[in-house]
């Protein structure tokens, strides 16, 4: 990338970052590009749509709970790491819608974040896979399953009056429908 490309996006990054701290997380592309002072060609040349510029804004996010994944894959107790995770994770997407667009995406449009999700489900396979041996665990319950299940959870909460003891009762539902039929 050449040095004037690398300021541009850096700038733009910047803007959004700041625009977000504002409580602004519409990430206009048109309004960042004016506030960072470059036309609107060059936003859009480095970031393609709004999913894009997020995916690079909350990189640091989701490497945060690629880190919280494989500490819970790496607890003694399984059932007690996935506990943890789920409870991490639905905190994150509820305190951060962007975050949950990121996690639910069924497409990534940045290589990074595409890894961080194949690191993420790796790390929750071999939880899952753990606490399956542990007899904690339905067989038929996968990575990607767990994902699509927070996130429709995360979905529940915000549709109604995002109050966080809804969180923890629809939470409590999951768990307990993670459990092996008796």
């Amino acid at each position: 990338m050449r040095a004037d490309a690398a300021r541009n996006r850096a700038r733009v990054l910047q803007v959004a970052r700041e625009q977000m701290a504002k409580g602004d997380d519409s990430l206009m592309l048109n309004t960042i590009a004016r506030l960072a002072g470059v036309g609107v060609g060059t936003v859009y040349r480095h970031f393609p749509n709004r999913h894009a510029l997020l995916e690079v804004l909350l990189a640091e996010r989701f490497q945060q709970l690629v880190r919280e994944a494989q500490a819970a894959a790496a607890d003694e107790d399984p059932l007690a790491g996935l506990h943890r995770l789920l409870r991490f994770t639905l905190g994150r997407a509820l305190d951060d819608a962007g975050f949950a667009a990121v996690l639910g995406s069924a497409s990534d449009a940045d290589a990074q974040t595409s890894t961080m999700k194949a690191e993420l489900d790796g790390a929750v396979a071999r939880l899952l896979d753990r606490a399956r041996r542990a007899g904690a665990i339905r067989h038929d319950i996968e990575a990607d399953d767990v994902r699509r299940l927070l996130c429709g959870i995360e979905h529940a909460v915000r549709s109604g009056d995002n109050d966080a003891k809804y969180a923890e009762v629809y939470l409590g539902v999951l768990l307990e429908g993670l459990r092996p039929p008796r």
